[in-house]
């Protein structure tokens, strides 16, 4: 039988002490888009498509702050045999999610959004497995999922390292940096589900806010959900499961000064179907100190990514909200 996830319980326990509100905006009449599309084998041809391709993904991480890349050297067989590891592993029942025994995972891998929420928009109706790369070789039971794994994070972490470096040399900065700091050993892989949810109006799937990373590579399936403000207005991404998506970081908005974006998204809550993701998060070590690269008088003081991730969880645990990058903002 299909495990109970933790979310009908905690409405159930705690809705009658949640701040009353009016139903999301995320269930208002939004746009659709389709996100800049970039063949990435176009990097192994000679120039113009060569530059050409180079000059779309700075473009894009400018204005947009996301991206979509075909051709990226993933096969889908992989993605199909993730997924059919996460719903798997996703249906077992809470208890052993939050053991250390299921998969040899540590109890704090398994994540569900928000247990303290406040209202109901600082409730995000999903759970994940949030696992360091290097731990992936510690996977037992499943050797598909293990296997898996390590291919796609392999991969993800090649085409971040080159789309690091391609946006680095943009700027006229030094590209090593990132081959430096930003090792396996410091990223992670996150496996997300996003229950059918019946209350859907009230709640988002993952609410509002930006990455903390530098770059994020993004495998989604077909059902949809993913939103991102652009000029203002949230409109939705089409889902395309073919593509990975990539969007840029905290991180590198302060590294590149402002002209790369870290761009606010969000999941939509699904009332008739669950949906599943897959991210790999590319992130420096934790004493890594993030300045801005530019010549240019600096937006962001320099910090540590140690200092931002611990002022972000500061501010999640007073203020129920991300603040983010304006706490670092250069005052001299």
């Amino acid at each position: 039988m299909e495990s109970e996830s933790p979310f009908a319980e905690f409405v159930d326990s705690v809705s009658g002490n949640i701040i009353g509100q009016e139903d999301t905006e995320a269930k208002l009449d939004v746009g659709e888009c389709e996100l800049p599309l970039i063949d990435f084998s176009h990097l192994n041809l000679g120039n113009p498509e060569n530059e050409e391709c180079k000059r779309k993904i700075c473009e894009a991480s400018a204005e947009w702050g996301f991206f979509q890349i075909v051709n990226h050297g993933v096969c889908q067989e992989i993605f199909s045999r993730i997924h059919r590891e996460q719903v798997e592993l996703f249906r077992q029942p809470l208890q052993e999610k939050t053991e250390e025994k299921l998969l040899n995972l540590s109890s704090g891998c398994y994540q569900w959004e928000r247990q303290t929420a406040a209202t109901w928009k600082q409730f995000g109706w999903s759970e994940a497995f949030h696992i360091p790369v290097t731990t992936v070789s510690q996977l037992n039971e499943s050797e598909d999922l293990r296997s898996s794994l390590e291919g796609f994070a392999m991969k993800a972490s090649d085409l971040a390292q080159q789309i690091a470096e391609i946006l680095a040399e943009n700027l006229g900065c030094e590209s090593t940096f990132f081959a430096e700091n930003c090792l396996p050993s410091s990223c992670y892989i996150r496996m997300n589900r996003y229950p059918e949810c019946p209350v859907s109006s009230k709640v988002f799937g993952l609410i509002p806010h930006t990455d903390s990373d530098f770059l994020t590579v993004l495998h989604q399936d077909q059902v949809g959900g993913l939103q991102l403000l652009k000029d203002g207005k949230w409109i939705r991404v089409k889902p395309n499961p073919d593509v990975l998506v990539i969007n840029i970081g905290d991180l590198f908005q302060a590294w590149s000064n402002g002209v790369y974006k870290s761009v606010e998204h969000r999941v939509v809550a699904n009332h008739e179907n669950e949906r599943f993701s897959l991210a790999y998060f590319f992130c420096p070590s934790q004493d890594t100190v993030i300045e801005s690269c530019s010549s240019e008088p600096s937006i962001y003081r320099k910090f540590s990514f140690r200092e931002y991730r611990q002022q972000v969880q500061e501010d999640v645990k007073t203020t129920g909200d991300k603040v983010g990058l304006s706490r670092f903002l250069n005052q001299a």
